[in-house]
């Protein structure tokens, strides 16, 4: 059966519970229905029909039509010239709304595309906008969407002195939850005065992957182009943390790594001694337009999926730093700060949760060791997940 988002489920309603109240809408460029319909739309359409008033619309990083093409660009708010609405932005000098903002709000509807990884910054634009609402005494509505990449979960969970906005809480690289379960946990463990209504999908099952839903594809962001991009994100990310390109300023960013000091074909050959699970490093050369190394030739891999449920990301992403290191000593470096409104500590820590496991691969450590110095996590973190979860 055809899975229904919590945007076509609250459609179904008529809006039930939203009737008469005046509503902020927190969205970006993926928050439409299965007919492609974006939710402002959708909200605007209800409001002619005196179902809901829309007062404001909130957008997180990449800004609402995610025109802000590369990583860690700020963008402005502004009235919508389509609609007249106030647009304000919380990936800049702001990012927990302000009381101003929500001044008039009876509600803040929240629809916004995750792809199941701790560093996607949009579930923390969530949480800050939670706080906001639970501290103006605004109810929260946040509709549910699938986890493009299931249910599986991986990696670490961050120490205390490492959670930044690539992380504001613990939870795992790869979290596993949809969107809607982890505002259930946000408001049960962080913020428990807030009135949180979670509508939940229909028809969604734990272990599909977003091309099982039946539900149209659209970019949440710039460079999150395919499902196949969010399947690798998990790992990949941690690229950012360095100074290898992870592919942005090419067609399939995240897929790709390499650099201009690089030997594809030695770098494919020895990760694929590796036999990691459902994983394949294939040689190639690319020029990013844009971002690191734009307009050079650089060498590297592409990364083919074969086995989905085998795949562990960020197991992987782990394996392509220890490897480059190993084979380039002189070259590889860690990308310095600032990143993500951290100015002091690196990236790679505030990627990875700690300084700890950093260093361990700066050692060379077997990935077994280091596989299993997070499986710890994962048991904490899922029996943690367990009593917040919408769909068993």
């Amino acid at each position: 059966m055809n899975v229904q988002t919590g945007l076509d489920v609250l459609q179904s309603t008529e809006f039930a519970g939203l009737k008469g109240k005046r509503v902020g809408i927190l969205c970006h460029q993926a928050s439409i229905d299965r007919r492609f319909q974006h939710i402002m739309d959708v909200f605007l359409d209800a409001q002619a029909r005196n179902l809901i008033t829309v007062k404001a619309v909130f957008g997180p990083q990449h800004g609402l039509w995610g025109h802000t093409q590369d990583n860690m660009i700020e963008w402005q708010s502004f009235t919508d010239p389509r609609t007249g609405l106030p647009v304000y932005s919380l990936y800049g000098e702001t990012r927990k709304p302000l009381p101003e903002m929500l001044d008039g709000l009876d509600a803040m509807v929240i629809d916004l595309q995750d792809v199941g990884a701790r560093y996607y910054t949009f579930i923390w634009t969530m949480a800050l906008t939670m706080e906001a609402c639970a501290e103006q005494g605004i109810e929260v509505w946040v509709l549910d969407r699938p986890n493009p990449i299931g249910r599986a979960l991986e990696g670490p969970l961050q120490e205390e002195n490492f959670l930044s906005f690539v992380g504001l809480k613990p939870i795992l690289p790869r979290h596993g939850m949809t969107i809607g379960e982890i505002a259930r946990w946000l408001q049960s463990e962080y913020y428990p005065q807030l009135n949180l209504q979670v509508v939940a999908m229909k028809n969604w099952a734990p272990d599909m992957y977003f091309e099982a839903t039946g539900l149209p594809w659209a970019m949440p962001s710039p460079n999150m182009p395919t499902v196949e991009t969010a399947v690798v994100y998990p790992g990949m990310c941690l690229l950012e943390g360095t100074n290898l390109s992870e592919g942005r300023g090419t067609t399939r960013p995240f897929e790709i790594f390499g650099a201009p000091w690089m030997d594809g074909w030695h770098i494919a050959e020895k990760l694929n001694e590796y036999e990691l699970p459902g994983v394949y490093f294939r040689p190639i050369e690319f020029q990013p337009t844009f971002q690191k190394y734009g307009g050079e030739v650089c060498q590297g891999c592409f990364i083919h999926v074969t086995d989905r449920k085998a795949f562990k990301p960020f197991l992987t992403g782990v394996a392509v730093i220890r490897e480059a290191i190993q084979c380039y000593p002189d070259k590889f470096r860690w990308k310095e700060p600032p990143y993500e409104y951290e100015y002091h500590k690196l990236p790679i820590d505030i990627l990875l949760g700690s300084k700890t496991l950093r260093q361990r691969i700066e050692h060379l450590e077997s990935l077994e060791s280091l596989e299993a110095s997070w499986r710890p996590d994962e048991k904490t973190f899922s029996e943690i997940r367990e009593n917040y979860i919408l769909y068993p």
